[in-house]
C-alpha cells in the first residue's frame, strides 16, 4: 500500500510559511550592498544583464549554498517526522536518539584512516549512522519496542559515542582533529554545486521513499496490531522507514556536519501549524527547509565581517526549545 507524494495543504499557516520562505531566499540570494541596491539590480541578476562578478556571487555561491540548506533542511525535517511517528513522542528525533553522531563517528574515521575525500565521508557517515541505529534497535528491543525505551538507549548510545568521538580526536594527528573539530560545528560555508548536487540526487530518492511510506507510517501510529491486523508487515514497514530516516540524517550530516535542532522541531511546528494529531511528512520537509534557511540568514548577517556555523545558531535555538518541550512533556 504506498501512499503518493502529495504537497503540504494550502492551508493558511502553510501560506504563510511559504510567504518567509521566499523571502528568505529573495533575502539570502540579493542582499548586500555590492550585489543589489534596487529592483532594477535584481531584475538584472535574474535576467541575466547583471556583471560577472554580480552573477558568480549570486548564481554560483549564494544559490549553491541556499539550494543546500533547502535540501538538507527538508531531508532533516522528514527524519525527524520518520522518527517522531516511529516512536510516538516528540522527542524521538536523530538530535536526540543519537543517529546523527554515529553519522560523526563514521566521518571521523573515514578522515582518520582515509583523510579528508568527500565521497568517502558521505559513505562513512551511512555507516555509522546505520551502526549507531542498529545499536539502538538491539539494546532496546525488549519483547517490542516502547517508543520511551528507544530514545533512552538513543541517548545512552549517543553519550558513548560522543565520548568515543573524542578520545579518537585526541589521538589522530593534529590537521585531522582541527579537520574533524571544524566540520563538527555543522556549516554549509564553501558548498558549491558539485558538492550539494550528487548529494540532492541521493536525498531525492530517500525523500521519496520516505513519502512512498507515508500511509503505512500512518498506519503504524494506530499501533502494531492495528496495522498488522490492516495488512502491514510492522517489523519490514518499521525498518524501511528506519533505514530511510537514519540515511537522510547520514547524508545531511556528511555534507554539512552535525545541525542540530531541525528534526527535533520542524515536525512539531509542522503538526501544530496544520492542527492534527499526525506528523505530516511534507509539512515537516517544509518547516525544515524554512528553518535551516532562516538560521543560514542569521549565520551569515549576525556577526558583521564573518559567517557562523549554522549549527552554532540551530543548537542555540534548539536548546530554548528542547527545555520548553521538555517542560511540556513533563507537565503531559
Amino acid at each position: 500500500m504506498l501512499a503518493r507524494i502529495k504537497a503540504p495543504k494550502l492551508t493558511t499557516a502553510n501560506t504563510i510559511v511559504c510567504s518567509l520562505t521566499l523571502l528568505i531566499i529573495l533575502a539570502t540570494l540579493f542582499l548586500g550592498d555590492h550585489i543589489a541596491t534596487n529592483l532594477h539590480d535584481v531584475w538584472q541578476l535574474i535576467s541575466g544583464k547583471a556583471d560577472h562578478y554580480q552573477s558568480v556571487v549570486v548564481w554560483q555561491w549564494r544559490a549553491s549554498r541556499l539550494f543546500g540548506a533547502l535540501v538538507i533542511g527538508a531531508a532533516l525535517g522528514v527524519s525527524g517526522a520518520v522518527f517522531q511517528s516511529l516512536v510516538r513522542n516528540p522527542l524521538g528525533s536523530p538530535d536526540i536518539t543519537g543517529f546523527n553522531v554515529g553519522a560523526f563517528t563514521g566521518v571521523l574515521l573515514s578522515i582518520a584512516f582515509f583523510g579528508n575525500i568527500y565521497w568517502l565521508s558521505v559513505l562513512g557517515a551511512l555507516l555509522g549512522g546505520i551502526f549507531s541505529a542498529i545499536l539502538v534497535y538491539i539494546f532496546a528491543y525488549r519483547d517490542g519496542h516502547s517508543g520511551f525505551r528507544l530514545i533512552i538507549v538513543g541517548i545512552a548510545i549517543s553519550a558513548t559515542l560522543t565520548a568515543f568521538n573524542q578520545w579518537l580526536s585526541l589521538t589522530v594527528s593534529l590537521e585531522t582533529a582541527m579537520t574533524a573539530a571544524l566540520w563538527s560545528a555543522g556549516s554549509l560555508n564553501g558548498m558549491t554545486w558539485f558538492r550539494i548536487l550528487p548529494a540532492a540526487a541521493l536525498l531525492a530518492i530517500l525523500l521519496a521513499c520516505s513519502f512512498l511510506m507515508g500511509s503505512r507510517m500512518r498506519l503504524l501510529e494506530m499501533g502494531d496490531d492495528t496495522a498488522a491486523a490492516l495488512g502491514i508487515s510492522v517489523n519490514k514497514t518499521r525498518l524501511i522507514l528506519m533505514f530511510a530516516g537514519v540515511s537522510l540524517t547520514a547524508v545531511a550530516t556528511a555534507i554539512t556536519g552535525p545541525i542540530a535542532f531541525i528534526s527535533l522541531a520542524a515536525p512539531q511546528i509542522a503538526r501544530r501549524l496544520e492542527k492534527t494529531k499526525h506528523v505530516s511528512l511534507s509539512s515537516s520537509a517544509l518547516v525544515g527547509a524554512f528553518l535551516l534557511m532562516s538560521a543560514d540568514f542569521i549565520a551569515q548577517h549576525s556577526w558583521h565581517g564573518s559567517t557562523l556555523p549554522v549549527g552554532l545558531v540551530t543548537i542555540s535555538l534548539g536548546g530554548v526549545y528542547l527545555v520548553y518541550l521538555i517542560s511540556r512533556e513533563g507537565r503531559l
